[in-house]
């Protein structure tokens, strides 16, 4: 009787994962349980369609909870926050109130205009995070590939949370998977113009933005990530921030790669990569 209960074992993780590859997110969201969570959907916190969130926060509230501001990749070209539905049910599972937020594309925006809007989340989070049972004081930010350089530059370049009346210290944290925070001269032609390529702002990296001060840092990647190489990103930047003398932690994982690292957040694939109980337990217990 134990050879099929191994071929289950090994048989529903790949056609899972078969399933993902042929529609990735939506799959996951299916799969994904919201029952510890409740949504509110559609929230403005600036003008226009793209300038929406949602807002997912845990069914058993027993006081004020973490707030995580989530921006999803795509190249600053893609990607939608209903698509990202089992990120929010997943933080909320854990006791955080999770905020999906869109932003602003190419070619309706360039540099650095999705940044303010990126900033303009998070400052409408800090007001209105206790209305949902979040605590603003211990607010955090947090992206995957394009996003989390959102999310890099928000935590490390004052100039973004100063246009909201903010600062970066006003974060207790940020949450980064598999970031390009270093990608200068640009290769990929999606992005070119999107940073304005060849004329690219040399302030555009998050890597010149590093200093003393800025918040904790949670730091993953793909260890085998073939689009934005983990050593010259993450590691680049986790150095530097050391250097600093700003608490980081650094993950890779040889399980994953780019694009399903954040797809182990998903109750399905969990079983690759622990990344929901490393965010978690950064958000619930921050280093200091």
């Amino acid at each position: 009787m134990a050879r099929p209960y191994r071929l289950l074992a090994v048989g529903v993780p790949l056609l899972l994962l078969a399933l993902a590859a042929c529609a990735p997110l939506k799959t996951l969201n299916a799969l994904s349980p919201g029952g510890a969570s409740e949504c509110i959907e559609g929230v403005a916190y600036g003008e226009g369609p793209r300038r929406k969130l949602d807002v997912y926060r845990p069914r058993d509230l027993r006081g004020p909870a973490p707030v995580v501001v989530f921006f999803y990749g795509g190249n600053w070209v893609g990607g939608a926050r209903d698509d990202y539905a089992f990120v929010g049910r997943a933080l909320a599972s854990r006791g955080i109130v999770a905020v999906i937020a869109d932003y602003r594309l190419h070619p309706e925006v360039s540099y650095p205009d999705f940044l303010r809007d990126a900033a303009q989340a998070v400052a409408w989070a800090a007001r209105e995070a206790a209305r949902y049972g979040g605590d603003p004081k211990r607010l955090f930010v947090m992206g995957h590939s394009a996003g989390a350089y959102n999310a890099a530059m928000v935590a490390l370049d004052p100039r973004w949370l100063g246009e909201q009346g903010m600062r970066p210290a006003s974060l207790r944290g940020w949450i980064g998977l598999a970031g390009p925070y270093d990608f200068l001269p640009i290769e990929n032609p999606t992005t070119k113009p999107v940073f304005h390529f060849p004329d690219t702002p040399t302030d555009s990296q998050p890597i010149h933005h590093v200093r003393a001060g800025a918040p904790p840092a949670l730091l993953i990647a793909a260890a085998k990530d073939k689009l934005v190489e983990p050593a010259r990103n993450t590691g680049q930047l986790a150095a530097l921030l050391r250097a600093q003398q700003v608490p980081v932690q650094e993950n890779y994982y040889d399980s994953v790669r780019h694009t399903t690292l954040v797809a182990t957040i998903a109750a399905p694939l969990r079983w690759l990569a622990p990344t929901l109980d490393e965010v978690a337990a950064f958000v619930l217990k921050p280093p200091a």
